[in-house]
C-alpha cells in the first residue's frame, strides 16, 4: 500500500467506526422486550380504549350538564309558581315572626344527675333547639348554668353546638343578667295556674330528669330566690273521662301527676306546648297537639258532653226499668183472682172428701 493511499483508507475506516458507534447508540436507546417493560394485557387494552372514549366525549358531558342544570331551572321556576299559595317550606320559613318572650333551661342541677339522666337532658335540649328553629314564632331561647357534666358530654358526642343559632348559651346563673320582676319559674308545684303569655316575661323550666327523686326542688328554688313561680293550666282544659266512678281526689291525683311529668321529667312537652301556644293562642289545641291522648285524658267541653249523655242514659235505664216493675206488678195483678179461685175450688174438693163416710 502507498503512501498516498494511507490516509483514504485511515479515513474510511474512522466513518466506519463512527457508523458502528452511532448504530450501537440507537439500539442501546430503543426499549427491549423484558427489559422494564411488559406486554399489554387484553384488560389493559380495554381501558386504555375507555379512557380515550371518556376524553373524546368531554365535551358532550359538559353539554349535557349545561341542558340538565338548565331543566331544572325551568322545573323551580314552574313549581315557584304552582306553590304561590305559599305551601312550600321556603316561603313559609319567610313568614316566621320571632316572639320577644325568653325561655330559659335552668340547667343548675348538674350535680343532683347521673351520666345517664345527663344524657338524657341532653336530647331533650337537643330537640327543644330543633323545635324553636322550625317554629313560626320562634321564643329567644336561653341556656344557663351551662357546664359540668352536661357541657363535657356535650363536648364529647355533639361539638356543633358551639355553631348553634338562636340561641343564648351562657356559663352565668339566669339571675345574674335577667331581672328578677321580669322572672316566672314553671312548676307543677305552685299554686299559681298561668292564664297567659307575657311576652315581656322570661319563664324558667328546670332543666333535671330526676325520675321524681326530687319532689318539688323547682319550686323550692323559686321560692327562696324570691321569683315568681305558676303552673300551665293542664287541669282547666284536660278531663280524665272514665265511666267507672272514681274519687274527686284521685282524678285531680292523675291530672297532676300528667302536669308534673310534663312540667319536670320531660321538660321538652312544656317547650312545645308554649311554642304551640304562641301559633295557636288556644291552651287546649296546645295541650291536646303535644300530649298524647291516652288514659283516657279529654278535653273539658267533651268531658262535660260525655257526663251528660251518661246521665241522660241513666235516665233512660231507670225508666225502662219503671215500666218493666210496672208491667210485673200488672201481671201479677190480673194472674192473682185465677189463683184465688183455683184455691177456692181445691178447698171445696177436700171438704167433700171429707165430709164422704168411711
Amino acid at each position: 500500500m502507498t503512501s498516498e493511499m494511507l490516509p483514504a483508507f485511515i479515513e474510511s475506516s474512522n466513518v466506519e467506526r463512527k457508523q458502528s458507534l452511532s448504530e450501537d447508540q440507537e439500539k442501546s436507546q430503543k426499549p427491549r422486550l423484558g427489559e422494564g417493560f411488559e406486554p399489554i394485557s387484553k384488560r389493559q387494552m380495554k381501558k386504555l380504549i375507555k379512557q380515550k372514549q371518556w376524553e373524546e366525549q368531554r365535551e358532550l358531558r359538559k353539554q349535557k350538564r349545561k341542558e340538565k342544570r338548565k331543566r331544572k331551572q325551568l322545573e323551580r321556576q314552574c313549581q315557584l309558581e304552582s306553590n304561590s299559595d305559599g305551601n312550600d317550606r321556603k316561603r313559609i320559613r319567610r313568614d316566621v315572626v320571632h316572639s320577644t318572650l325568653r325561655l330559659i333551661i335552668d340547667c343548675s342541677f348538674d350535680s343532683l344527675m347521673v351520666l345517664k339522666d345527663i344524657k338524657k337532658l341532653h336530647k331533650q335540649i337537643q330537640r327543644c333547639y330543633a323545635e324553636n328553629r322550625r317554629a313560626l314564632h320562634p321564643v329567644q331561647f336561653y341556656l344557663t348554668s351551662h357546664g359540668g357534666q352536661l357541657k363535657k358530654n356535650m363536648d364529647e358526642n355533639d361539638k356543633g353546638w358551639v355553631n348553634w343559632k338562636d340561641i343564648y348559651i351562657k356559663p352565668e346563673h339566669y339571675s345574674e343578667f335577667i331581672k328578677k320582676e321580669d322572672l316566672i319559674y314553671l312548676t307543677s308545684d305552685s299554686p299559681n295556674v298561668l292564664k297567659e303569655l307575657d311576652e315581656s316575661k322570661a319563664y324558667v323550666i328546670g332543666g333535671l330528669v330526676d325520675h321524681n327523686h326530687h319532689k318539688g326542688l323547682t319550686y323550692k328554688q323559686a321560692s327562696d330566690h324570691g321569683i315568681d313561680h305558676a303552673q300551665l293550666p293542664l287541669g282547666n282544659f284536660v278531663k280524665m273521662n272514665s265511666r267507672k266512678v272514681l274519687a274527686i281526689n284521685h282524678e285531680c291525683n292523675i291530672v297532676m301527676n300528667l302536669a308534673k311529668k310534663c312540667m319536670e321529667f320531660v321538660f321538652v312537652a312544656v317547650f312545645e306546648i308554649i311554642l304551640e301556644y304562641l301559633e295557636t293562642r288556644d291552651w287546649q289545641e296546645a295541650f291536646f297537639t303535644i300530649l298524647p291522648q291516652r288514659k283516657g285524658a279529654v278535653p273539658t267541653d267533651k268531658a262535660c258532653e260525655g257526663s251528660s249523655h251518661d246521665k241522660k242514659s241513666a235516665r233512660v235505664e231507670d225508666g225502662l226499668d219503671s215500666d218493666s216493675s210496672e208491667e210485673e206488678n200488672n201481671r201479677n195483678e190480673l194472674e192473682s183472682p185465677h189463683e184465688e179461685e183455683k184455691q177456692d175450688k181445691e178447698n171445696s174438693n177436700e171438704s167433700t172428701v171429707n165430709s164422704i163416710p168411711h
